[in-house]
């Protein structure tokens, strides 16, 4: 499966009052980005070894949100991905990986 086919496919699954459309998907999507910081939380903190299904699981949530909110805002994930490697490899390319900020 694409990008262009999981949105497709995401979407169809998308149940959440149209006027909190990109409001809603954004609040959720923090809140499964903290359940899965919380398992890695628990991983530096009781030294116990990441459970990967449970992170599959929550990095699928993660995703789900992700497409959602694209979707909400018009964006393709396909689009998303090439723009973010594009973005990555004129960083590379002048040295400027690390750093802060989206235009460096």
């Amino acid at each position: 499966m694409d990008f262009k086919e999981y949105q497709r496919q995401a979407r169809k699954s998308a149940v959440y009052p149209k006027n909190y459309k990109m409001f809603y998907p954004a609040l959720a999507l923090s809140g499964e980005v903290g359940e899965l910081n919380n398992m890695i939380q628990k991983v530096i903190r009781d030294g116990v070894k990441l459970n990967k299904e449970d992170a599959s699981k929550e990095l699928g949530d993660i995703l789900w949100y992700i497409s959602a909110l694209a979707s909400d805002i018009g964006l393709k994930l396909n689009d998303i991905a090439v723009d973010n490697i594009a973005k990555l490899k004129d960083r590379k390319k002048r040295n400027k990986i690390s750093g802060n900020g989206n235009y460096r």
